[in-house]
């Protein structure tokens, strides 16, 4: 499969920022539920001429932008962008996850990037892929 360079360096420069498990502000990069099923969104932040990616999923979520508001409301000294959303299925006794779907508010996650920082944050999981199928 071809990706374009924007694909390249965004997958590039999202491995890169995830290097650590805090981001900007000392914040987890991800932040998800321990299992089940739940809505997600990717969220990019910009402080100054520096930029992270974050991932929040949980399923009080009824809406996406329910999640993503809650981390907006949280960290008012950053500049905050949804990038899309989706849903994750966790499976911790499998030590599997898989991302699928989009928002309907927000439209389509990147699950490249969602995966990558899914794999940054459980290194020892034996499957973390997704689908562009289902809602």
């Amino acid at each position: 499969m071809l990706f374009s360079k924007n694909r390249i360096f965004r997958i590039f420069h999202c491995m890169m920022s995830v290097r650590t498990v805090q981001g900007m502000s000392g914040l987890p990069v991800v932040d998800i539920d321990p299992s089940g099923v739940f809505k997600y969104v990717l969220i990019k932040a910009t402080k100054g001429s520096n930029e992270q990616f974050f991932l929040r999923g949980y399923a009080w979520g009824e809406y996406h932008a329910d999640i993503f508001e809650e981390f907006e409301g949280k960290n008012k000294d950053l500049r905050l962008s949804c990038l899309g959303g989706g849903r994750i299925e966790h499976s911790p006794d499998r030590k599997s996850i898989l991302v699928y779907g989009y928002s309907v508010g927000f439209g389509k996650a990147d699950h490249s990037i969602t995966v990558g920082l899914l794999k940054s944050r459980y290194p020892d999981y034996t499957s973390i892929t997704f689908s562009d199928e289902g809602y």
